[in-house]
């Protein structure tokens, strides 16, 4: 399916499915117009850039190819814009005269958030009721080493619209029977909305239990994340699993990144800290917010956690239209293309420290900044404890305690 000139863009708010408004390709631009009705709900679905209005409203071409960011953030990108990529060639179309509406109307309802778009693609084959997750690592690796799969289909309806760059799932978990299903939308009973990750061709073979220890350190320092756990494969094999925030008690939740509320091109940031700071404040109206993003800045810093770009912060919309800092999320040991934090704090990226998040808790005029970041850096460079407990291997641990250290010696 390809030329999609208008696609209707509905939103879920708990139990109800509201359109909000449509999105037309014309000219080459790309167009939205909210609906009445939704105009006079008084929800604002992305307040910094497509605030609600009567009139058409078009985005720049650039960072979202002439979308706005709350609709890019439907998009994949990393992992499932491969596998998208993968399956519209298998099915004989040009990935070339693929259109941003194309995209979107391919994902349909089945991407992050609360957002889905008509009209809608649906699989035409039969999907596998159990999950065998050492095949479905097995052919991840397949179609990261460019050979075919025999599942593409498959492997596209349970990651296709995920984020981020690593294999991913989304699976619906029974924590009472241990028992996997596919999970991209509606669940039975007991059953809860998960997403499993799968290690890279340049991840460490230990890279589960890694980011298993850093979401316990994250919880000891005072950081709000969703239940992860490690998923047992056939093999013994073990993957690393969290709880997804974007659906609750099988309701949609509305998730927007800091990339898509800001128009900020993670690839090419020049995000700091603050701008965080800022966004996150104006959001939740409440100074607490300052401190959240000052206790994760403190956190990736000190735990040499690079890839902290704008697509790894979110924020969630209740079904009023209030919003909230989203439980954070991909917090592990990483390193980026060019050695420098992806998000600045207080303007410097290459080697930021305590005195730089001092700076900025000074600037947002944050009470008691070194009790926060103090609590961060003490479980950090406890990091030894968390590795032995969680079965980090012994060249992953010092590796990471090498570069936790050389954090502790710049204090």
């Amino acid at each position: 399916m390809t030329g999609v000139k208008k696609l209707i863009v509905s939103i879920s708010l708990g139990e109800q499915e509201i359109d909000l408004g449509e999105l037309v390709s014309a000219k080459r631009k790309i167009y939205f117009k909210y609906y009445p009705g939704f105009i006079d709900k008084g929800i604002q679905i992305s307040p910094f850039k497509m605030r609600l209005s009567d009139k058409v409203l078009s985005a720049d071409t650039k960072p979202f190819d002439g979308l706005f960011g709350v609709f890019n953030d439907s998009l994949p990108d990393g992992w499932g814009q491969l596998l998208l990529d993968r399956t519209l060639s298998s099915r004989g179309i040009s990935i070339s005269k693929i259109t941003p509406l194309d995209r979107l109307a391919y994902i349909g309802f089945g991407g992050m958030g609360a957002l889905i778009y008509r009209p809608e693609i649906g699989s035409e084959y039969v999907r596998k009721n159990r999950l065998e997750l050492d095949v479905i690592a097995s052919q991840m690796n397949y179609v990261l080493e460019g050979a075919s799969s025999d599942v593409i289909e498959e492997l596209f309806d349970l990651g296709g619209s995920s984020g981020g760059a690593r294999p991913k799932i989304f699976v619906g978990y029974n924590p009472a029977t241990d028992h996997l299903i596919h999970g991209s939308e509606e669940l039975p009973d007991g059953y809860e909305h998960w997403i499993i990750k799968f290690p890279s061709s340049s991840d460490p073979i230990d890279i589960a239990y890694i980011e298993y220890s850093y979401y316990k350190m994250a919880l000891d320092a005072g950081i709000k994340m969703n239940q992860c756990k490690l998923f047992t494969a056939g093999s013994g094999k073990e993957y690393f699993g969290t709880k997804r925030f974007d659906r609750v008690d099988g309701m949609r939740v509305h998730m927007h990144s800091a990339s898509g509320l800001m128009h900020d091109n993670f690839r090419l940031s020049n995000m700091d800290y603050g701008y965080l700071m800022d966004c996150a404040f104006r959001l939740e109206n409440h100074v607490k917010a300052y401190e959240k993003i000052l206790r994760l800045a403190a956190f990736n810093v000190f735990g040499h956690n690079l890839d902290d770009h704008s697509k790894n912060f979110s924020f969630l919309m209740d079904n009023e239209g209030r919003w909230q800092l989203a439980p954070a999320y991909d917090l592990t040991f990483s390193y980026s293309s060019h050695g420098m934090h992806s998000t600045m704090v207080a303007g410097e990226s290459r080697a930021p420290g305590k005195r730089h998040l001092l700076e900025l808790a000074k600037y947002f005029s944050v009470k008691k900044p070194d009790e926060i970041i103090d609590r961060v850096q003490d479980v950090v460079f406890s990091w030894d404890k968390y590795a032995n407990e969680n079965r980090v291997g012994s060249e992953s641990t010092n590796l990471i305690k090498k570069a936790i250290s050389k954090k502790k010696s710049e204090i």
